[in-house]
């Protein structure tokens, strides 16, 4: 198989895993819904650059040192579900608040604290995507299996580059149409039980993945 192939190939399954539901889809959803077309482009650009930085660590074999040590995975494992958990607990307190002040008037948003929205949801993004311990393990085996030892520097360069690309595309899309004023109008209504939904999904999986860290780390031990 020749370098265009191999890089074809890495963008079909790539394409495939980025519209698989999970904690990026759900962050978008969130956010988009929530805070309109601007932050969830922001998220998209986090999440992107996290999975660039996870392609690049396993281009350069650092991802899979931290994976074949049981007690590095295992902290990997426990700061990615410690932030989801987090996350999703900030998620539940936001909507306890609006409810507790639903009936006070909301003040407007300054535009320092827009602009810090921004920075806000690009960090947010990037973080759960590059503390997710499945991605670092899924970039490992694409990576692995498609990418050989000989493969040029320039064919590693557009790898990276369609990985980036594809994954700010696919983000990007889904909160353009989220936040589409049509759209924006009919999930008003829902957008508190997207919240909860979505708060409930980052809560479960932090804890999920921070229970199976501790056994990793207990087993290890042992």
């Amino acid at each position: 198989m020749n370098e265009f192939h191999i890089l074809l190939t890495l963008a079909g399954i790539h394409w495939i895993a980025l519209m698989s539901p999970g904690p990026d889809f759900a962050l978008v959803v969130q956010n988009a819904t929530r805070y309109g077309r601007t932050t969830g482009i922001y998220i998209a650009f986090g999440l992107s650059f996290g999975i660039l930085t996870h392609s690049i660590l396993s281009l350069t074999g650092i991802s899979l040192i931290v994976h074949t040590h049981p007690v590095w995975f295992a902290l990997i494992q426990i700061a990615g579900g410690s932030y989801l958990a987090y996350l999703g607990f900030s998620t539940i307190k936001s909507l306890y608040q609006r409810w507790k002040n639903r009936h006070q008037p909301q003040k407007p948003q300054s535009v320092s604290l827009w602009l810090e929205n921004r920075k806000q949801a690009f960090s947010k993004g990037f973080l759960t995507n590059i503390l997710n311990p499945k991605a670092l393990v899924f970039f490992i085996s694409l990576m692995s299996s498609l990418i050989p030892a000989g493969f040029s520097a320039s064919g590693k360069l557009m790898a990276l580059v369609i990985l980036w690309s594809l994954s700010f595309l696919w983000f990007a899309i889904l909160a353009w149409l989220l936040s589409s004023q049509r759209l924006q109008n009919r999930l008003q209504s829902a957008a508190v039980y997207i919240d909860g939904l979505c708060g409930g999904i980052f809560t479960l999986l932090g804890l999920m993945i921070g229970y199976h860290a501790l056994i990793r780390i207990f087993l290890s031990t042992i």
